[in-house]
């Protein structure tokens, strides 16, 4: 049966779409259910990050035909749900794909902060190739990650960037070698510093990111950052860590 998978571990939520037999793809209510599992995940005071998977052999292999066939545009927003929401998570993200990431399945992988590929990776927007439209804001997405130009060769010309060239393209952060667990475990390891962080300044400090990315120069980044950090200075988790920096000095400063 269709489910998301939820492990916590360390501050860590894994989310793993599974429904092997269909590729992972997404229906309204695997859909639905993985928007679930991000919001349990945020509500959660004991979770700071999120790795996004799929069970193998895919990723994900996009929107479920059938599904998709029968939507119109409200239906296409309930499939949209699962991978909208973790484009709009407050908690960092990363995207272990070992497999093949097709249509929405991109917009999933697309939608994480950060992804991290196996040696079976492969990413295929597909749209054109089957008859319809880009959805789900993909075009913006991918613009953002890889650039104009990569919106270009991947939905107009069809082109499919395997493992490496998704590095290589700045699609992907890293290659990791060996199966599903290893990618999965080196995702989780990937995330150990946002782990170790309070929670509450690991939020505000990728909602500042996001902020500072759509302004136009270095000053006004500036002061967005002023106030935050200001913030934190005051807070009792950075007075802790600086009392055992300074003991671990010997008292020096």
């Amino acid at each position: 049966m269709p489910e998301v998978l939820l492990d916590r571990s360390d501050h860590v939520a894994v989310l793993t779409v599974h429904d092997p037999d269909r590729r992972n793809a997404l229906t309204e209510a695997l859909s639905r259910e993985l928007a679930d599992a991000v919001a349990a995940c945020e509500a959660d005071p004991d979770v700071n990050a999120l790795v996004v998977t799929g069970a193998p052999p895919a990723f994900c292999a996009g929107a479920d035909l059938t599904a998709l066939g029968e939507a119109r545009e409200e239906g296409l927003r309930r499939i949209y749900a699962g991978f909208l929401a973790v484009a709009n998570c407050s908690l960092p993200t990363v995207a272990a794909v070992g497999g093949a990431a097709v249509g929405a399945g991109l917009n999933l992988a697309l939608a994480c902060d950060v992804r991290l590929v196996g040696p079976r990776a492969r990413f295929d927007a597909r749209f054109l190739r089957l008859g319809i439209h880009p959805g789900g804001g993909m075009t913006w997405l991918l613009e953002r990650v890889a650039g104009p130009q990569a919106v270009a060769a991947m939905v107009l010309l069809g082109q499919v960037l395997d493992a490496d060239a998704a590095v290589r393209r700045g699609l992907a952060w890293d290659r990791v070698d060996g199966g599903h667990d290893e990618l999965v475990a080196s995702a989780v390891d990937l995330l150990k510093a946002t782990a170790e962080a309070p929670r509450e300044l690991v939020r505000v400090t990728k909602a500042t990111i996001r902020a500072t990315s759509a302004l136009p120069a270095h000053a006004p980044a500036v002061e967005a950052e002023l106030g935050p950090q200001a913030a934190s200075t005051a807070s009792p988790e950075f007075a802790a860590r600086l009392a055992e920096a300074k003991a671990g000095r010997g008292g020096r400063t």
